[in-house]
């Protein structure tokens, strides 16, 4: 397998080609490789670390959930320039998939969140860039333990704005930067959006519309989809696969 092959097989499985994604933002090979797949490491950033390690630790290829195009693509200096030529010295593909692994039913970050964590009945949640990519689904729990359920499942002391009931029914989740969602969240009738991380002002936003918000970090809530898709790709294509963990704590 090349990696034009490889990646003709994840951009079939993920729908790249009917997903709109933010403007600039790239899904899909970002640098080729002539060599044959064998070994294909999966990140959740394509940043120096990651590119790094996937060489070292001899991988073919490195599938990541933020590529390096986020826009203009010239000119290829500083930080740009030693991300790509160290891909490109080592003859290591890229791959990145933004939004569509974020929306995906199987693999997607907010389907592997809410399995995760109990959420049942999902229904697609969260316009971005006119497409759905969350869920809101049933949780009845009370909110302590739900919290807690978020500290088991990622890993991490989420912050919690406790400003909606103190016992759930529905919930939305969309992992990433979402906290501005939080009154679409209150619109749908959810008690509790969960996501990554969010700006300062929808603090008074959940006060306001009275609904929980639990940021338990974007790279928390996006490990879930890279590493569901990394499991996907070693059971179905049979390659040796490996996951670079390089956590930012936001």
């Amino acid at each position: 397998m090349l990696s034009g092959e490889l990646a003709g097989y994840l951009d079939d499985y993920l729908g790249v080609a009917s997903f709109q994604d933010y403007t600039g933002a790239y899904n899909g090979l970002q640098v080729e490789a002539a060599r044959p797949m064998a070994r294909v490491a999966f990140a959740v950033d394509a940043c120096q670390f990651t590119i790094d390690q996937a060489v070292a630790r001899g991988a073919d290829a490195l599938v990541v959930h933020h590529g390096l195009f986020w826009g203009a693509t010239a000119p290829i200096t500083g930080t740009r320039y030693r991300r790509l030529s160290a891909l490109i010295r080592a003859d290591v593909a890229l791959y990145s998939c933004h939004l569509p692994l974020d929306a995906h039913a199987e693999v997607g970050n907010n389907a592997c969140l809410a399995r995760l964590l109990g959420v049942t009945n999902p229904a697609p949640f969260g316009l971005v860039s006119g497409n759905a990519v969350g869920l809101m689904g049933d949780a009845r729990a009370p909110r302590d333990e739900f919290v807690q359920r978020v500290r088991d499942a990622l890993g991490v002391e989420p912050t919690v704005l406790p400003c909606g009931p103190a016992d759930l029914r529905r919930m939305a989740i969309v992992s990433g930067g979402a906290g501005r969602l939080v009154s679409e969240a209150a619109d749908a009738g959810a008690d509790l959006l969960l996501t990554g991380e969010g700006s300062h002002d929808t603090y008074f936003v959940a006060e306001e519309r009275g609904v929980n918000l639990i940021y338990a970090g974007h790279y928390a809530t996006e490990c879930v989809g890279v590493r569901a898709l990394q499991a996907h790709v070693e059971e179905r294509l049979g390659l040796d696969t490996l996951f670079i963990d390089h956590p930012t704590g936001l």
